[in-house]
């Protein structure tokens, strides 16, 4: 107990008067969130329902709206009305940066193998993907659900470092499910990595790693904006915009 009393101690938080029994209440407000979030992704992945695509958004719905029955705050949520034409702005930079990247990304022989994702080889799924598929069933439940149910929880008690290294490895560690077929399904990464035990492992690795930076990158965007649409638009030209891509690559290469 001294020791978690320690680190907490040790994290800026929003305001340092901030009695014992509300730190205590917001600590336990956050393993909550962090405890309701494994069970969802596990859930999710892992269990053998139908429709089980429909688990993540709708459960992250139920989230936001018991956090918000007891007492969260539409801005701790990033969905202040105030901050969304900053956070509309950041989010269109932000897509037409990644675009940017990820064009130059597909033109240059060295990186565009890394693009060749079987999922997205049927250009027609990929475009369903990118405008349907992507924001309502990854980008939208997600940035609700780190963005702002678990950074909102994380600012009141834990304040900036909290809020990156705790919502940084969590978003990292969300991924691991999503990333047990990663380097069977992407030509780039089994050249890489193989599609041996041994190579899936590290593209598990690899998965959580770069989600963890990314999910800081999406930390700073909504905390920059005080809006979750900043980060909403990077995330989602992230997915979408590298779907689009690697349905162009396959049609370039089958060309």
């Amino acid at each position: 107990m001294e020791a978690c009393r320690g680190i907490i101690a040790g994290m800026s938080s929003p305001n340092p008067y901030v009695p014992r029994h509300s730190r205590i209440r917001g600590v336990a407000g956050v393993v909550g969130v962090l405890g309701a979030l494994t069970a969802i992704n596990l859930t999710a992945n892992l269990a053998d329902l139908a429709h089980r695509e429909w688990v993540i958004p709708l459960s992250v719905l139920a989230l936001v709206a018991v956090v918000k029955a007891r007492g969260m705050r539409w801005s701790e949520l990033g969905m202040s009305l105030r901050h969304m034409p900053r956070g509309l702005a950041y989010g269109a930079a932000a897509t037409v940066a990644v675009a940017a990247v990820v064009t130059a990304g597909c033109l240059i022989p060295a990186t565009s193998p890394f693009f060749l994702s079987e999922r997205y080889s049927d250009l027609r799924m990929a475009v369903f993907s990118a405008l349907v598929l992507i924001p309502l069933m990854t980008v939208l439940p997600e940035e609700f659900a780190f963005r702002g149910v678990l950074q909102g929880a994380l600012e009141r008690t834990f304040g900036t470092r909290g809020v990156f290294v705790v919502g940084s490895i969590a978003f990292g560690l969300w991924h691991v499910t999503t990333s047990l077929g990663l380097t069977s399904g992407n030509a780039g990464l089994s050249e890489l990595l193989g599609t041996g035990l041994g190579g899936q492992l590290a593209g598990i690795g690899l998965a959580v790693a770069a989600t963890s930076v990314a999910g800081a990158g999406f930390i700073w965007f909504r905390r920059r904006s005080r809006s979750l649409l900043a980060p909403i638009g990077l995330h989602w030209a992230f997915n979408a915009v590298g779907a689009l891509a690697a349905a162009l690559t396959w049609r370039a290469l089958a060309g």
